[in-house]
């Protein structure tokens, strides 16, 4: 017999291997980094932007390394912005997103109204990479965050499993990988697709009425793949590829999130979209 601790360790540590190497290195001083302006809890929206806008970072990510670009983007434009960190686990600084999803949503639902009390606003907009646009959707189908949010955007959201172009297919020929994989990173055990908790979110629909729902997605990502599989369905959806609006970008996974203007250009259509203009390969310099 195979002794399995010893090859499941090796493969567990392949995929979160294989994970932390989607993202950039996080720096020792990120988490005092300098938020340029977001998370100002004394921000009042404004006519023209009523809503607060709640940055969820992804798997592995933090509140500031995650939105360096995006966050002062939409701050220049007028926005009131927040960040959290969520999905922490004991003795793991800087990566987070690793913890458990739904206790993740329990964390986003507290945080979203602490936003509200302090901006005074009825609803936010939601913005969110990767996991970042999968675990709202917890808060919003069971946790009564679709009274509260009035659009959740995805970047790249692994809706409906991440398969690590492939790697997680492994799994099965590995008995106990999975259950190992859950009980260390139990953010990255729910996850994998088929599991209890993608099962449990999906049921009845992606979607619950009231929000709106925009998914940006490329085909270049090797995280959330096949990419089609990002997509939601339901009547108040807009999926999006950003090929189809510019076929020379070529962000990845995690390029999409981090710095590609022509997605965040449409991210700031999904946010205001009575004003929304076309996106094009110049949105790149917008």
């Amino acid at each position: 017999m195979l002794p399995w601790k010893r090859v499941l360790r090796p493969l567990a540590a392949l995929l979160l291997t294989a994970a932390v190497a989607t993202l950039p290195a996080a720096t020792a001083q990120a988490a005092s980094a300098p938020s340029s302006g977001w998370n100002d809890f004394s921000c009042k929206p404004s006519a023209a932007h009523p809503r607060p806008v709640v940055l969820v970072h992804g798997t592995l990510g933090n509140s500031i390394d995650n939105w360096l670009s995006l966050a002062p983007y939409l701050k220049d434009r007028g926005y009131c912005v927040y960040s959290l960190d969520y999905g922490q686990l004991p003795g793991v600084p800087l990566f987070h997103g690793l913890g458990p999803i739904d206790k993740s949503a329990e964390q986003l639902s507290a945080y979203v109204d602490k936003v509200l009390a302090a901006t005074g606003a009825a609803e936010a907009d939601m913005v969110g990479h990767s996991q970042g646009g999968l675990m709202p959707r917890y808060y919003l189908k069971f946790l009564g965050g679709a009274g509260k949010v009035n659009a959740l955007v995805g970047i790249a959201p692994d809706n409906h499993g991440a398969t690590l172009s492939g790697l997680t297919n492994l799994l099965p020929y590995f008995p106990g990988a999975a259950d190992l994989i859950k009980g260390t990173t139990p953010g990255l055990g729910d996850q994998i697709p088929g599991s209890a908790f993608l099962a449990k979110l999906n049921a009845d629909g992606d979607t619950v009425p009231g929000v709106h729902y925009t998914v940006l997605a490329t085909k270049y990502d090797e995280v959330a793949t096949p990419w089609r599989s990002q997509y939601l369905t339901g009547p108040d959806v807009r999926n999006v590829l950003l090929q189809d609006l510019c076929p020379l970008d070529l962000s990845e996974h995690v390029a999409i999130g981090l710095f590609d203007r022509i997605a965040f250009h449409e991210v700031a259509n999904a946010l205001d979209p009575a004003h929304a203009t076309a996106t094009t390969c110049a949105s790149a310099f917008s």
